[in-house]
Formats: structure tokens, sequence, C-alpha cells
């Protein structure tokens, strides 16, 4: 079974329980801890990932990482996580709750990529952009790549707007070889 698939089938329960038991933003901060540290601490998601270390071991590194920081329905969601041996996927997981999140909540994520970082007004203009073809409150991600030159690209899900310099170069480059040929 894929990753990702794995990943829903534990995101969607987990969000459900936090929605009935009204503390789904609570869980929501919890999570995005929880990635914050996977994302600062390579050694923690490798442990996550490791075949070597025993499943216990690993309970008990998370157990007192996150005891008494998150809330109860937390604790015992990885706890049951790791009681299935699936630690190797809790980074994803706590990804795709995140996106379902969002979802129901109206967010829509989009990632923006630029040669230079973004000024606040064409910040606003991007998410102008995102809540055109959307129809929802956007959650931009900036990234800035000098490689693209000028312009921007734009990914909304699976969407990709590439309206960079670069691209352009990419896309003549295209046309002039199958003209050539």
């Amino acid at each position: 079974m894929s990753t990702n698939r794995i990943a829903i089938r534990y995101a969607t329960p987990l969000l459900e329980l936090a929605i009935e038991q009204k503390i789904e933003d609570k869980v929501k901060a919890d999570m995005d801890s929880f990635l914050s540290l996977c994302e600062s601490n390579r050694d923690f998601l490798l442990m996550l990932k490791s075949p070597v270390i025993p499943h216990l071991r690993k309970a008990g590194i998370i157990k007192k990482v996150f005891e008494g920081k998150v809330q109860d329905l937390t604790t015992k969601f990885f706890e049951v996580i790791v009681k299935k041996n699936r630690e190797n996927v809790l980074a994803e997981v706590a990804e795709k709750f995140l996106s379902l999140y969002n979802q129901k909540k109206g967010f829509q994520e989009a990632l923006v990529t630029t040669a230079i970082a973004l000024d606040k007004n064409l910040k606003k203009e991007v998410e102008s952009i995102v809540k055109n073809l959307t129809g929802k409150e956007p959650l931009l991600k900036e990234e800035v790549n000098p490689e693209i030159i000028g312009g921007y690209e734009l990914t909304i899900g699976d969407r990709k707007i590439d309206a960079s310099v670069n691209g352009q170069l990419r896309a003549l480059k295209l046309k002039f070889s199958k003209e050539n040929n």
C-alpha cells in the first residue's frame, strides 16, 4: 500500500476525532509542532524510519519528547501508530492531517517560487491569484530560487503555473528544437 494511502487512513480518523472533541485547532498545532521537529531534527526523523530501532524504544522516545506538550488525543494517536508499526510514515500522516484540516477549514495551500523574496504587494497579488483560481483562502508558502531568473512558479495542489523567465526559455528552446528537426 502506498505511503499516501496509509497516511490518509490514519489522518482522516484523527481529524474526525479531533472535530468531535472540538480540539481540532489544538491537534493541528500538535501536528505542526511534530513536523517542525521532523524538519529541524534529522536524527529524530531517521529514528522514526529506522527498521533497526525497536518499536518500543521508538514509542518511549516519542513519549518523552511529546508527553505533556500535546493533547491526550495526539499522545494516544502516536501510541496507536507505533503499536501498528507505522511510525515510519508518521511525518506523512501529520502532513496529510494538516492538508485535510486546511481543506475542512476552507484554506488552499500554495507554493510560490520566485528569484527574489516577495514584498507585501506582490505577496497579496499572488494570494489574490490563488483565491481567484480556487475560491479558497490561500496559505502561501514562499520559496526563493535564483535559477528561475525572474517571474514566478505557482504550485496549487497538482497544478503548476510556470510564469518564470527560465520556464519561458525552456519553452523557446523546445520550440526551436522541434522546428530544426
